[in-house]
């Protein structure tokens, strides 16, 4: 018995016509659309204060203007978290367009995720619910189930609960099924999309210009066949489902509210072609508390970069840096915080003017919009006659944008009102875990022998050798960095130490950064804390939601041996 789940959304603006091919190209028994990040939240919490009947994802009730009767005529269930703030909300919705249209089905929904009066100054406070109340809903028969802050793997594991009658002991099963989950939830980067040996594909022929959505053929005792729609863009292998399972998480133990998997039990093969078969993988009880992710605005932002052209980069940047410290100095009201980064793009005796240039760029934070609108504005303009030569900016500073912090608390899985609210209005409450596991690591496993030491090597990029895959979890930062053969992994996983991390990728220099190998996916997967600050919301870094990190760590160079080249 098998249970084919697909996925249409891997975020809130992804491709609006995703639903239409998933119901198109094959056979589906459920259809998923992962509509939620952090980021996302905090968008969604804005629009809330601006009307308290908004707080979903609209463009899923667009989607589904056109996909409904589709998804009616194929008895396909749809189980999205577009509901974000207001699952209620997005259900009435879906309820009013289907008798619009005339098709009858019942919808669903899951809420008890919000936790916002509890956590008071906070935009949105949402705890990341499993997929038990999905499961209700679906038992009692409804066709459209929409959640909130759900884990984005609950989205698997609620359809798979109540296809298979799993209990909420059945961990092993619970775990295979939230792999299957994690694999699927970001859409298309398991079916080739930001994969970091992209290049060798299309040489070998794959055609990745629109890559198809993924789909897991999952089955009772967990384990699961990741694959896509035959005749789609992309295609699965063992590469691309291992770069998705590494994909923002950390250790061996990954934590959530029905089950804690070991990552460090995953086996992957290659199934057939665009097939790859995830087994072997094991579950635990889930941690005592629920994660709840808190939104809240941390002030305002602004930015101005100015493009130095030519000769003396340097000295035109200390000149303009030094000429805004005196002015904003004397503001009456300064920001509170000042980053200043200098981006060299130039390259000597350009050809064109572009080429010729660096980006300087100024990001300035405060409470107070004024210090980082009109204070900021005034002082860059003012220079326009008086600066370096060449003087010019790639945008005037606007009035200044609000920022937010993204914040992790924790609470008892008891204080949180788990719901199914079903379609014909009765509400089943949700019970909270009743076995639970402190988390911790496990021991460290048994790493491969060393790679022979003595033979020829070559200064080369880490990337010829090892694929790598980033994101972002609040204010941290995960790389996970894999290796595609034993030898490869041989060598990998006594070279690549924190230290030489650390050494490749200075940012991380004065930071905690921890280091969790899984030998069954030749995998290395790296930590990073703080490096983005308060979350992706405040804007921290160039690269606020670490998506380039891996790619950044394949770039820089190492001694290899040549023999992997």
């Amino acid at each position: 018995m098998t249970l084919r789940i697909g996925n249409a959304s891997g975020f809130y603006g992804d491709r609006f016509d995703a639903l239409r091919e998933m119901l198109t190209g094959g056979e589906l028994d459920v259809l998923t659309g992962d509509y939620l990040a952090e980021l996302t939240m905090l968008i969604l919490g804005r629009d809330r204060l601006k009307d308290p009947g908004a707080g979903y994802a609209r463009t899923f009730l667009r989607q589904l203007e056109d996909c409904l009767g589709l998804a009616h005529e194929r008895g396909v269930r749809i189980v999205t978290n577009a509901g974000g703030l207001n699952p209620a909300g997005l259900a009435a919705a879906v309820r009013q367009l289907a008798d619009r249209l005339g098709i009858p089905v019942r919808v669903a929904h899951v809420e008890g995720d919000d936790l916002t009066a509890d956590h008071p100054g906070s935009l949105a406070a949402h705890a990341y619910l499993g997929g038990f109340g999905i499961a209700e809903c679906l038992r009692a028969g409804a066709d459209v189930v929409v959640t909130g802050r759900v884990t984005d793997a609950a989205l698997v594991t609620g359809p798979a609960a109540a296809h298979f009658g799993w209990h909420p002991d059945a961990y092993d099963r619970l775990a295979g099924a939230v792999v299957a989950g994690h694999v699927l939830e970001c859409g298309t980067q398991a079916t080739g999309g930001n994969y970091a040996f992209f290049a060798e594909a299309v040489a070998a022929g794959r055609d990745l210009r629109r890559p198809g959505f993924p789909l897991a053929e999952l089955h009772e005792d967990g384990s699961c066949v990741i694959t896509k729609h035959p005749g789609t863009g992309g295609f699965v292998d063992v590469g691309t489902v291992t770069a998705q399972l590494l994909y923002e998480t950390g250790g061996a133990r990954y934590a959530g509210p029905d089950v804690t998997v070991r990552l460090d039990t995953v086996r992957l093969s290659q199934d057939g072609p665009d097939r790859v078969r995830i087994e072997g993988v094991r579950g635990e009880a889930p941690p005592p508390t629920l994660k709840v992710g808190r939104n809240r605005l941390g002030g305002f932002r602004n930015e101005v970069v100015f493009v130095l052209t030519g000769l003396d980069i340097e000295a035109k940047a200390a000149l303009v840096r030094e000429q805004m410290a005196d002015a904003l100095a004397v503001a009456k009201s300064a920001p509170e915080e000042v980053r200043w980064e200098l981006v060299r793009t130039d390259r000597p005796d350009a050809d064109t003017e572009e080429t010729a240039s660096a980006l300087l760029r100024l990001v300035v934070r405060d409470r107070d919009q004024e210090a980082v609108g009109r204070t900021l504005s005034g002082a860059a303009v003012e220079l326009a006659l008086a600066g370096y030569p060449g003087f010019h900016v790639l945008a005037p500073p606007g009035k200044g944008a609000p920022y937010g912090v993204f914040e992790d608390v924790y609470v008892p899985h008891g204080d949180v009102p788990h719901m199914a609210a079903l379609h014909d209005g009765r509400r089943i409450p949700v019970p909270p875990a009743q076995d639970t596991r402190v988390l911790q690591d496990p021991p460290a496993p048994p790493l491969p022998e060393p790679y022979p030491a003595g033979g020829p090597t070559r200064r080369a990029p880490l990337g010829l050798v090892a694929g790598a895959r980033s994101g972002d979890k609040g204010g941290n930062a995960n790389v996970g960095v894999w290796a595609r053969s034993d030898e490869a992994w041989r060598w990998l996983a006594h070279t690549l130490t924190v230290d030489t991390f650390r050494r490749l990728l200075p940012e991380t220099a004065e930071l905690p950064v921890t280091r969790h190998p899984l030998p069954n996916l030749r995998a290395l997967n790296f930590t990073v804390e703080g490096i983005l600050g308060e979350g992706v919301a405040a804007q921290h870094r160039f690269d606020p939601q670490a998506k380039a990190l891996g790619e950044w760590l394949r770039s820089r160079h190492l001694d290899i041996p040549e023999a992997l080249l």
